[in-house]
């Protein structure tokens, strides 16, 4: 059975899980915001002494992929390309958007389409949509939402929003047949069936040139402190 690593750092929790074939074997997560710097290489150095321990010997690794924070993302791919190159080992990316939807599988039926949705700061959503059995339907997109977004999308269904965007969404959308899950998050423990499933397949990723999925370009802001501070100097004489 192949034992694989997963590491999820999409949003502002970060996960750690190992499996072997379809088994859970280890999981953890840090919910402590803007901490994934620190929190995440403790988590997987703890994961390997696991794996190293009980003599399990690492196949692969997959990495949450994105969309999602541009510096968690970044982190968790580094992190998991490292891990790669000194196990010598296969690198295997999933969507964060199908890793969130993992958590909603089973509470649909074919008459519901999962609609994940993951904060984009202002109106703005990273979003995809899948079926009741997880297949995409529609492909993950940074969207700035109105009020007749998806109102054309499959309108016999019902659209179930979830994430840390989901409450957002029920707030703006005049769309009728709308429900929530509420504010879930990304885990690592839901990566293992895509990851175990793209492993089998051989749908591995070139890790030395490989990018997570921004669906928008980083743009730096300046915190309010500085900002004043540098508009108080621009109004010396």
């Amino acid at each position: 059975m192949t034992v694989i690593l997963h590491i999820e750092s999409a949003t502002k929790p970060c996960s750690v899980a190992l499996s072997k074939g379809e088994e859970l074997l280890f999981f953890r997560m840090n919910d402590q915001a803007n901490s994934h710097a620190v929190q995440l290489g403790l988590i997987v150095d703890e994961a390997l002494k696991f794996a190293s321990r009980r003599e399990l010997c690492i196949g692969a690794v997959s990495v949450s992929a994105g969309p999602g924070s541009y510096t968690g993302l970044r982190i968790g791919v580094s992190m998991a390309k490292g891990i790669c190159y000194g196990y010598d080992v296969p690198l295997i990316a999933l969507s964060t958007l199908r890793i969130l939807t993992g958590q909603a599988l089973g509470k649909a039926d074919k008459n519901t389409l999962l609609c994940p949705a993951l904060d984009a700061r202002r109106m703005e959503i990273y979003t995809a949509v899948y079926d009741h059995k997880g297949t995409e339907l529609k492909p993950a997109e940074a969207l700035v939402l109105e009020e007749n977004s998806f109102e054309d999308f499959h309108p016999d269904k019902t659209l179930c929003f979830f994430g840390d965007g989901a409450k957002k969404c029920m707030g703006k959308l005049s769309r009728k047949n709308i429900c929530s899950l509420g504010a879930l998050v990304p885990r690592a423990s839901e990566m293992l069936h895509p990851a175990l499933e793209a492993f089998r397949s051989g749908r591995f990723e070139e890790t030395a040139y490989f990018e997570p999925n921004y669906l928008k370009d980083f743009q730096a802001t300046v915190p309010k402190k500085l900002d004043r501070l540098i508009g108080k100097i621009d109004s010396l004489p």
